[in-house]
């Protein structure tokens, strides 16, 4: 939990995550959200790039034996690649759907047939793309040994979605540990965090009361 705090805070520090409960961000689904997180912020410091990546290497020991690391395009590719160094892996990434032109790939880098990969990304909302990215690599041959992502939403909808694929994921920290750092920082008062605690139970029925504005 020390460790998921101090991401928690990284983040915030670093801006990766921005929280703006009165002037919510709109997700590509329309959706209103108090929350924004782009973790590939998290590339531009150094020092905390490095903790971060060490505390992916504590992670990755969680999912046994691994042959390979593959990355997320685009936002776990970089994660991955540094991880991979790391524990002197090989290392893929995997396309959102495979290339229109040249050899068409979906996958880049060269899988190793029967292979235990983990599966990073930088974050987890719904499961949804990275789910999709380990079915590509389970068709091509890999073996999903899990997911690794830096933050989650901690969706019931994205937990339900791993228990039903069979895949196990773990996160180096969480919304509900990020909204209780930002409390204890300063950066959001009680009555903002009641606001987003809110938000993340049920984003669609939150979102409605911005409908005309």
């Amino acid at each position: 939990m020390k460790q998921a705090r101090q991401i928690a805070g990284h983040l915030l520090e670093v801006k990766a995550v921005r929280l703006q409960p009165e002037e919510p961000f709109t997700w590509a689904s329309g959706l209103k959200s108090p929350i924004y997180c782009d973790n590939r912020v998290v590339l531009s410091f150094p020092a905390i790039r490095k903790e971060v990546i060490a505390a992916f290497v504590d992670l990755s020991s969680r999912f046994g034996e691994l042959d390979g690391i593959a990355g997320v395009a685009t936002a776990g590719i970089a994660h991955g690649a540094l991880l991979a160094e790391q524990l002197n892996l090989p290392f893929i990434y995997i396309r959102s759907k495979a290339k229109a032109h040249g050899r068409q790939n979906q996958i880049e880098g060269q899988l190793l047939a029967g292979g235990r990969y983990l599966v990073i990304e930088d974050l987890i909302s719904t499961g949804g793309s990275v789910l999709q990215a380990c079915a590509a690599l389970s068709a091509a041959g890999g073996v999903v040994a899990g997911v690794g992502a830096i933050f989650t939403y901690e969706f019931d909808r994205a937990a339900h979605a791993f228990e039903e694929a069979g895949i196990n994921y773990a996160t180096l920290s969480q919304y509900s540990v990020l909204i209780e750092q930002a409390k204890s920082q300063g950066y959001i008062t009680e009555e903002q965090a009641i606001t987003l605690q809110n938000w993340r139970r049920d984003p669609a029925a939150w979102s409605t009361q911005f409908a005309n504005v």
